[in-house]
This record gives C-alpha cells, structure tokens and sequence, in this order.
C-alpha cells in the first residue's frame, strides 16, 4: 500500500540549497580575477552561475512535485537521445574539444556536456529494467546482462572523449544497483575485475592517463609540469590552515592553480575558509548520502528505490573522487564538484537528480522495500 507523504525531505532540499549557494559565492571568488583579465568584467562566471543556479533550482522544485514513477516511462527515449549525443561529441566537426578531450556539443551558443544527462539516463534505465525483472526466476545472464551491456556502451562513449572521471562514477553508480539489486557477491567480483583490467589497459595505452597515474604514484620523478596542477592544489588546500585565509584571499586562484573555479574549486574552499570550511562541504555530502539511502530503503516500490540508490550513489561518488584529487590521493580526472563547480550542464542534472530523489520521498510504503 502506497500513501503520499504530506512534504518532500525538507533536510535533502535545504542541504542542496546551501551547496549551491556555496558554489555561487565560491564561484566568484575563485574565478573574479581571472573574469577581469579575460573578459573585462569581474563577474562574468558569477552571473552565468547564477543563472544555472536558477534553471537547476526551477527544474529541482519541477521533478520534485511530479510523480517519479513518470520517469520510469521516459527512461528508454532518455538514455536514446544521451545515447545520440555521446555518439555526436566523438564526430570532429561536431563535438568542441577543450584541452585535448572533445566532451562538449554547442548548440545556439551554449556549450553543455552529454556525459552528465547520459549518467542520469543511464540510473533511469537500470532501475526500470531491474524493477520489471526483480520477480522473475531469471539467472544472472538474463537478468543483469542486458542493463550491464547497456551501461558499458555508454562508458564506452564516453571513455573514447576521454572522460575516466565520469566513465567511473557511472560504473560505481551501476554497481551500486546491481549489488542492491541482488546480484551475487561472486558475480559482482568478476565484474568489478573486468572493469578494472579494463581501464588498467586503457590507462596504459592513453599516454595523459598514464602520466596522470604515474605523478601520483611517484612525483618526485614527475615532471614539473605533470606534477603542477596536484602540488598548487596540496599547497592551497593546507595553506588554509584551520579557519582560513577569509573569503576572497586565495593566493592559488592567481594564477598558480589552474581551474581554480571548477575542478579545483574545493581547494579554493580549503584555503579561504580552512579545514572548517572544508569539513563542513564533505559533511554535507554525507546528508546527501544519509538521507538519499534513507530515501531509498523508504520508497515504495524497486524502481523507486533503485533510482534512489543510484542518483544518491552517483553524486556522492563524484563528490568522493573530487575530494581525492584536490588532496592528492586519486590522479587528477577533470570532475566538477556537483552542486558547486563553475558549470551549467553538472548544476542542472545534478538539481534534476535531486528533484527525482525529493519526489520519490513524497511518497512512502507500508514498510521499506530494502529495509
């Protein structure tokens, strides 16, 4: 029996508010100066972030208020269309290539990444094909194969971008789902094997991969110029000491660290607000966790609580390896921080994955399905 709660999870929403507010002041202050030399005008990223910030809040609040079970419809034309665009960004006189990797479409003047629709498309479809074969007395092979199949097509396209960041939250998020989905542990090793063995030899074979795993492995023998990006991101993020040189004081966003208002911005965070500043965005992302799971174990029926898994699993992931890069832990993979890196396609969807989570808490069973 399934009832409508009387509200959405009201923690989820504010704790989703606040990051992006985050990201808007952060933005600013790591990108002002840079906006200034290239543009003329000191908030040029300020105002484009902004404007993502609205659209992605209008279409949170919009899937917030649908019935999420609206989507299960929709998820095969979704995942046909990211499926499209994956495949035009690989064509060179359609897709735009940025610093060697070719991840973007233009259209209309306005540039936006088709990775980050396809991870969200890709959640949708195994959790519609895993609900609809959740009582069938299928074997492994029949089961999971096809989703499997499915979402390695798409980290196919975009590995070939090359985009290893996004490749590899998708295939965490995947094997998120088919864990809670019940795959076997053996199963699951053998999967996670071939994966590894997989990337392992893409790594291998893409000379910028290798020398991006070999700076972290061992950076004393780096190149400088390898080594540039992770030793400016170590140093900004330890020179905030515990509450911070203060906002707007970053000494790294000068120049010294490049991509100081996207991929790097948490270090930015680190040293104008401190390790409190810092701790207080990670824990953030522990609610989004918390309350994702806690969203998930509630829902009222398997596709519901798959989407669940998978968006929450999804962005806490990508959270996870953007945390590992700025302090040098994971090799460096060009993700955005969701919710606050400088970005218009990242913001949306992640807004519009939150929006599905909200929706899906609008609702509840008589006891949770995976509870």
């Amino acid at each position: 029996m399934i009832a409508k709660r009387p509200s959405y999870d009201r923690l989820l929403y504010g704790v989703s508010l606040v990051l992006v507010l985050i990201g808007i002041v952060m933005v600013y202050s790591a990108s002002a100066i840079k906006a200034q030399d290239k543009y003329g005008d000191p908030f040029f990223f300020l105002k484009k972030q902004i404007l993502w910030a609205v659209i992605g809040i209008a279409v949170m609040v919009w899937a917030m208020y649908r019935d999420y079970r609206t989507f299960q419809r929709y998820a095969p034309l979704l995942f046909l269309v990211s499926l499209c665009l994956l495949s035009l960004v690989l064509i060179p006189s359609i897709g735009v290539k940025v610093n060697s990797a070719q991840r973007w479409l233009r259209l209309f003047g306005v540039s936006f990444q088709p990775s980050e629709l396809a991870r969200l498309s890709i959640v949708l479809l195994m959790a519609r094909i895993l609900a609809r074969s959740a009582d069938r007395e299928e074997n492994f092979t029949k089961r999971f194969l096809k989703p499997l199949s499915l979402a390695g097509l798409v980290c196919g396209l975009i590995v070939f971008q090359p985009h290893i960041g996004m490749a590899a939250v998708l295939m965490c998020a995947v094997l998120a789902l088919c864990f809670v989905a019940g795959v076997r542990l053996s199963h699951l090793s053998i999967i996670v094997l071939v994966v590894v063995t997989l990337a392992s030899m893409f790594v291998m074979a893409q000379p910028y991969a290798r020398t991006r795993v070999m700076t972290l492995l061992d950076p004393n023998h780096a190149s400088s110029q390898a080594a540039h990006q992770i030793h400016q991101s170590i140093t900004a993020s330890g020179s905030g000491g515990l509450l911070g040189r203060g906002l707007g004081d970053s000494f790294g966003k000068l120049g010294y660290l490049p991509e100081s208002h996207t991929e790097f911005i948490f270090a930015v965070v680190g040293e104008e607000t401190g390790f409190v500043g810092a701790l207080l965005v990670v824990f953030l992302f522990g609610i989004i966790l918390w309350r994702g799971t806690r969203i998930a174990l509630r829902a009222p029926d398997l596709f519901g609580a798959y989407v669940a898994m998978g968006i929450t699993f999804s962005i806490v992931t990508q959270a996870v390896i953007n945390f590992g890069v700025v302090v040098g832990l994971l090799p460096i993979t060009g993700l955005p921080l969701p919710l606050v890196s400088f970005g218009g396609t990242s913001l949306i969807t992640t807004c519009l994955g939150i929006g599905i989570l909200l929706s899906i808490s609008r609702y509840q069973a008589a006891r949770g399905r995976l509870a």
